[in-house]
């Protein structure tokens, strides 16, 4: 029965009934004999398909989160990965222990507050210590960002049923905007007790239960379609986004036991017209401009992105061959597409965003590439700190 098409069926009606508004209870009735059977491929597939037939993702997550608790002792029961010490996914399930003692210990703070009658004087009394946790927190984005831009290009390049992913990530988000709120709402001279308490509660379901789809759905599955020498890439390109609590695989350290194989560079000149410059030159030269450029090619995949020194998003090798729909959360997807549409039917050649990062405005640009003849070629993302170009006034025409 494990194995049947009719399982797997069910298992999607079961679903699907739960994402449409019917009674869960009536549905489990109908189907409780295939529910007490799921493993982490039957999670996978059928959030897959509830991906697919809704565009809304509050919705989705919502069915999602249902399901999941009812077929949590089912996939418990098959264990979480087990990892190889020093491995990508070792360094995963590290950064999750560890966020897991800081969740633990926040919530003392927490159940401190709620226990006193007076709880707003409590959370008053206490704001600065929980304020002081959540932002420690934040370094567990980290994590969430090597999930996105490294294990998910690859797992959706390798597993059909990848839109999983989709509803992980905008969890993500979720638990992102949960900390900000938070953090703002404790930096108020008098915070706001039920805002607390609501976005507290959002922001514990929207990391705990994550971890464990990692650890006991995502990861085990992954292991089953990943060889190593790409785990061995990921590693690589984790220790170039970092680690959040935890210190990066030894083996990495630039000063000790770097063991990088450098391809050879040719020396032979490529012709751009209006010169000729060899690869390692035109290698540094996009990476030395004060801007990160992105192209997405006229299929949507990118084949490429320079690695400035300071970046302002964060890129791994991993996205080469992505869809660029994939790199962003499923609530940026139509924005996305408008643009790329709007650039390949000609209706537009450029479009312009700015928002602010860490206190530095930052311009995202997007020009249509096209070539001499006016056809579609992509799309190039330029973006740019543009903080201290914004207070230039009158003329600087000597050198300092």
């Amino acid at each position: 029965m494990n194995n049947t098409d009719d399982r797997i069926n069910d298992l999607i009606a079961y679903a699907k009934g739960i994402l449409q508004g019917e009674r869960g209870a009536d549905l489990y009735v109908e189907y409780q004999e295939v529910l007490k059977q799921v493993n982490p491929t039957d999670v996978i597939i059928v959030v897959d398909e509830l991906v697919k037939t809704s565009e809304d993702m509050p919705d989705i997550k919502r069915a999602v989160n249902k399901i999941l608790n009812i077929f949590y002792e089912s996939v418990k029961q098959h264990g979480k990965a087990t990892v190889e010490e020093g491995s990508f996914l070792y360094y995963l399930m590290a950064e999750n222990g560890e966020m897991e003692k800081r969740m633990k210990a926040l919530k003392t703070e927490i159940k401190a507050v709620f226990s006193q009658k007076d709880k707003m004087g409590e959370l008053q009394r206490r704001k600065e210590i929980i304020k002081s946790k959540l932002i420690e927190l934040q370094e567990y984005d980290l994590h969430n960002l090597k999930k996105e831009n490294i294990l998910f290009p690859y797992f959706e390049k390798l597993y059909p049923d990848h839109l999983c992913v989709n509803v992980m990530w905008s969890m993500h988000d979720d638990a992102r905007t949960s900390l900000k709120k938070l953090i703002a709402n404790l930096e108020r001279e008098q915070p706001f007790i039920s805002d607390f308490n609501q976005e507290i509660g959002k922001l514990y379901f929207a990391i705990l239960p994550v971890i464990f789809r990692e650890e006991y759905i995502l990861y085990p599955i992954c292991q089953k379609v990943i060889d190593q020498k790409i785990w061995d890439e990921m590693l690589e390109q984790g220790r170039e986004i970092g680690f959040a609590f935890v210190s990066g695989p030894e083996a990495f350290n630039k000063d000790k036991n770097k063991a990088v194989v450098k391809e050879t560079i040719s020396d032979s000149l490529i012709d751009l017209d209006t010169g000729k410059l060899n690869i390692e030159q035109i290698i540094n030269l996009f990476n030395h401009l004060p801007v990160d450029i992105t192209y997405v090619d006229e299929n949507d995949e990118v084949r490429y992105f320079s690695n400035p020194k300071n970046r302002h998003f964060t890129r791994s090798k991993a996205i080469i061959g992505r869809k660029v729909q994939n790199c962003h959360p499923h609530e940026s997807i139509d924005v996305v597409n408008k643009i790329v549409e709007s650039f390949r039917s000609g209706e537009k050649d450029s479009e312009s965003f700015w928002i602010q990062i860490k206190g530095r405005l930052i311009l995202i640009q997007y020009f249509a590439v096209r070539d001499e003849n006016g056809y579609y070629k992509g799309v190039a993302e330029v973006s740019q700190d543009v903080t201290d170009i914004r207070k230039l006034e009158g003329e600087k025409i000597l050198l300092d």
